[in-house]
C-alpha cells in the first residue's frame, strides 16, 4: 500500500470514528410517562416532545424546559391540554388501582 492510500485508509476510518462518536449525542431517549389525572401512560418520544414544545409556545413557557421538571399542577395542565389535541397516539397501559 503506497503513502497516499494509507493516508487516505487513514482519513476514512477517521471519519468512520468521528461519525458514530458524534452520532451518540444525537441519539434520542424515550421513556414513558405516566398522567396520573387520566390514569394512562405516555411515551415520550419525538411525538410527544412536539405537542409539548407546541403547548409552551401557546402558553408562553419555556419551550426547552424538561417536561419531568415542571411543578405538578404545570404538568397537569400540560396533560389537560395535551388530551384535548389529538390524544391517540399515547400508550394505552392504564393503570387500574
Amino acid at each position: 500500500m503506497d503513502k497516499k492510500s494509507r493516508f487516505l485508509s487513514s482519513c476514512f476510518l477517521a471519519a468512520a470514528l468521528a461519525a458514530s462518536v458524534l452520532g451518540l449525542g444525537c441519539e434520542h431517549h424515550y421513556y414513558r410517562v405516566y398522567d396520573p389525572d387520566y390514569r394512562d401512560y405516555h411515551v415520550w418520544n419525538d411525538d410527544e416532545r412536539a405537542y409539548y414544545e407546541r403547548w409552551s409556545r401557546e402558553n408562553h413557557r419555556d419551550e426547552h424546559r424538561d417536561f419531568r421538571k415542571l411543578s405538578r399542577d404545570e404538568q397537569k395542565e400540560y396533560w389537560n391540554w395535551r388530551h384535548s389535541h389529538g390524544d391517540h397516539d399515547h400508550d394505552h397501559d392504564k393503570d387500574h388501582h
